[in-house]
């Protein structure tokens, strides 16, 4: 029998309905199930490129082999050239060894002297771990500084690297000690005017020579000029001594641990203090860390001290130790600064070279790569190539893995010393202009500033969105309701970088010109709303019943515009009487030492609130609206004010949807990056001051991530920011999620 017509149109019409709702479940779950995958592979991705920050440094062997072309001598100096590839000893009888840091294969010895005598040369250094500039120290008291160089050609497209010796001052040694002493220590340091030298002759006198260069503009040679010749009487027999970039400190000290720190006044060194810088066993080994600002100083213990001038409050400058490294047991024969990094190698006795960073605090590796004691050491200006030569005059060759040596938890998170500064301090700087630069990488004021700008932002649009939206959802008329939200809505589709510009060329100097105004209104307009609220009660019937019920806030619209501009025209007299001729500004920066910064705070938590607005309002309100009327209307009947049921009854409802609006709203301003980046001086610092800046880590990302170098240290730090601002906003939003659903599971029976 045939169905109606009807039934069959009902039955199509379900199977329709069903087919519909079973896709929409499936597009749900596509769409869900993507954006965890989404959110996970950006997790993923940021991990992975973090991850690198925290690999640990190791070390492989590529070669050992004996010492190339031993007839020149016995081997004073190593020095590799940039890439790793060749190596180049100098020798006590006046020769230069070229020779390949895989074969060993050298090259012909080359005569840096003109008549090569076996131990004419006493002592060979260099002029710093970023420098190819050499000092050979002679038998006669003299000083040959000289050159190396590796230049790369492609003859018939084949690389090839040719050693070159320079002599910048000539072929002829130059004159140092006048006595004619053998020379048994020298330092050296050379810039564009000045050439310095300071060497402990064998009768353990101490001379320094200073030249000024005077260079000819056509044939560009160098011609040294004296302007200081002294001899210095230390108060103990030096066995080293260090000579600063500058040319103006110099510092003596001996086995036994005592440091004398001399510098330049009046065109002669003074002694300036004297310290003692071993406590126990004997100072073994005394280098320049990169910069020449930090001493590191190793001892027969095992141990690496950095030591560096620190001013005190007094404005005078005294020697410190600031850190330690002990990680190695016998007594530290040789220390070797990296050229490009204040990172440092240290060999000892026992056949160890211990890799370290000095501002990261972090021993990086300690390898055992000989069975006798290690006696020099050379690192490439890359830092990724190690020559070792060991006490049997072996020399081996080790590649260096040690990409982010200046990343560690208390170099990210803790206070550090820097070099330059008086305290241990929190400071992001990525970046300068030369290699000495000792690089700044700490995130406590990047995720300080982030809070400090989300808190600001918080304490101006909670109390605004949240009320304002409890009121147009509860005491609203229904058509002015949709007059309002649309209206605030909308204000989200403003881009921020619009309200960045406002704030940062309008917003901060028209609150700088009106301080006391902008304070003034916080408390001008609840008082003339709450005014207006009494006088508006007090009111006949006839004239309060001839506005509509819900309508009332468009009265106060007009009140509250007068009661601002009001504050902004009485605002200036009144304020010239309280805080005198200067204004309130004047007075914060006399009166309470505090200093005031244009683009602050208080313009980040006005702009930013504004746009954080929106999203709190919106949210809010359909909260508080989509209470079940049954709700509203039985409290009303059990005989509850409009106030108690909205305090006791919507409001606890609503509570859910109220938490997660402000913490929607918060993580919104957490990663707001447009307003933090114009409006504020974007100074990484930690002030819990209203009137200066700050810098969050989405505009730091925002500021140095064009400019950084994919795959180095600064370029993952970055990264790191970022994946902290990942997790700190994934676990505010879980947190949040809980706390929601707790408070939905409480008031969901009611």
């Amino acid at each position: 029998m045939a169905q109606p017509a009807d039934v069959t149109s009902a039955s199509r019409y379900e199977d329709w309905r069903l087919l519909k709702d079973r896709i929409t479940r499936y597009l749900v779950a596509v769409g869900g199930t993507g954006v965890i995958i989404a959110i996970l592979l950006i997790f993923f991705y940021l991990f992975w490129v973090v991850f690198p920050l925290f690999v640990p440094a190791s070390a492989d062997r590529v070669a050992s082999f004996a010492t190339p072309a031993p007839e020149a001598g016995p081997t004073l100096l190593l020095a590799t050239d940039e890439l790793g590839e060749m190596g180049v000893r100098y020798t006590n009888d006046g020769h230069a060894v070229f020779f390949d840091l895989v074969s060993g294969k050298p090259l012909p010895p080359t005569a840096l002297l003109a008549a090569p005598a076996p131990g004419q040369v006493t002592v060979a250094v260099s002029e710093s771990a970023a420098s190819s500039l050499v000092a050979l120290g002679l038998a006669d008291g003299s000083l040959l500084p000289i050159r190396h160089r590796f230049k790369v050609s492609y003859p018939n497209d084949v690389r090839t690297i040719t050693p070159e010796i320079e002599y910048p001052y000539g072929e002829e040694p130059v004159a140092i000690d006048d006595a004619g002493q053998p020379l048994s220590h020298v330092a050296i340091r050379d810039s564009d005017d000045r050439f310095s030298v300071a060497a402990i002759t064998a009768d353990h006198r101490v001379v320094v020579r200073s030249f000024e260069k005077q260079t000819n503009l056509i044939t560009e040679e160098s011609t040294l000029e004296p302007v200081l010749d002294q001899t210095l009487t230390p108060p103990f027999e030096p066995d080293f001594l260090l000579l600063d970039p500058y040319q103006t400190t110099l510092y003596l000290a001996n086995r036994g641990g005592d440091l004398a720190r001399y510098t330049l006044a009046e065109d002669e060194l003074q002694l300036a203090e004297r310290v003692r810088v071993v406590a126990k066993g004997e100072l073994t080994a005394l280098r320049f860390l990169l910069g020449g600002f930090s001493l590191l100083v190793g001892n027969s213990q095992g141990e690496i001290a950095q030591w560096m001038p620190v001013r005190d409050a007094e404005n005078r400058t005294t020697l410190q130790r600031i850190r330690s490294f002990d990680y190695q047991q016998a007594p530290i024969l040789a220390i070797e600064a990296e050229s490009r990094r204040k990172g440092f190698l240290a060999a000892d006795a026992e056949g160890y070279v211990g890799v370290y960073h000095s501002t990261a605090d972090r021993k990086l590796l300690v390898e055992r790569i000989a069975d006798q004691a290690v006696t020099a050491i050379a690192i490439s200006p890359r830092g990724d190539t190690l020559l070792a030569r060991d006490a049997k005059g072996g020399l081996q060759t080790w590649r260096l893995h040690n990409e982010h040596p200046e990343v560690s938890w208390s170099a990210l998170w803790g206070k550090v010393q820097y070099e330059g500064h008086s305290e241990p301090k929190y400071i992001w700087q990525s970046s300068a202009a030369t290699n000495d630069f000792e690089p700044k990488f700490s995130l406590t004021p990047l995720a300080f500033g982030t809070i400090k700008a989300a808190f600001f932002a918080m304490l101006v649009a909670v109390p605004l969105a949240i009320l304002g939206a409890i009121y147009t959802a509860y005491f609203m008329s229904p058509a002015m309701r949709q007059l309002v939200k649309p209206t605030i809505e909308i204000m989200e589709a403003l881009p921020t970088v619009i309200l960045g510009f406002l704030a940062g060329l309008w917003l901060a100097p028209f609150v700088e010109h009106h301080l006391f105004g902008v304070f003034a209104i916080f408390f001008a307009l609840p008082f003339s709303a709450l005014l207006f609220a009494w006088v508006w009660h007090n009111l006949p019937e006839r004239i309060r019943g001839g506005v509509p019920e819900g309508w009332e806030a468009l009265l106060l619209i007009p009140v509250l515009l007068l009661a601002g501009w009001l504050v902004f025209v009485l605002g200036p007299p009144f304020e010239g009487m309280v805080f005198g001729e200067g204004g309130m500004r004047t007075w914060v920066e006399q009166v309470l030492g505090i200093d005031y910064d244009q683009r602050n705070a208080l313009v980040v938590g006005i702009a930013m609130g504004f746009a954080v607005i929106p999203n709190i309002f919106s949210i809010t309100e359909d909260a508080v609206f989509s209470v079940p009327k049954h709700l509203t209307f039985g409290s009303l009947a059990l005989g509850a004010t409009p106030w108690q049921t909205l305090s006791r009854v919507v409001i606890l409802t609503a509570s859910p949807g109220i938490f997660s609006a402000v913490m929607i709203g918060m993580g919104r301003a957490v990663g707001e990056t447009m307003i933090v980046l114009m409006a504020t001086g974007n100074t990484p610092v930690m002030d819990l001051s209203l009137f200066q800046g700050m810098r969050t880590l989405s505009a730091n990302i925002a500021v140095e991530m064009p400019e950084s170098e994919v795959g180095s240290t600064h370029y993952r730090v970055l990264f790191l920011a970022a994946f902290v601002l990942f997790l700190f906003t994934f676990l505010v939003n879980t947190l949040a999620e809980v706390v929601r659903q707790r408070l939905r599971r409480k008031y969901s029976n009611l």
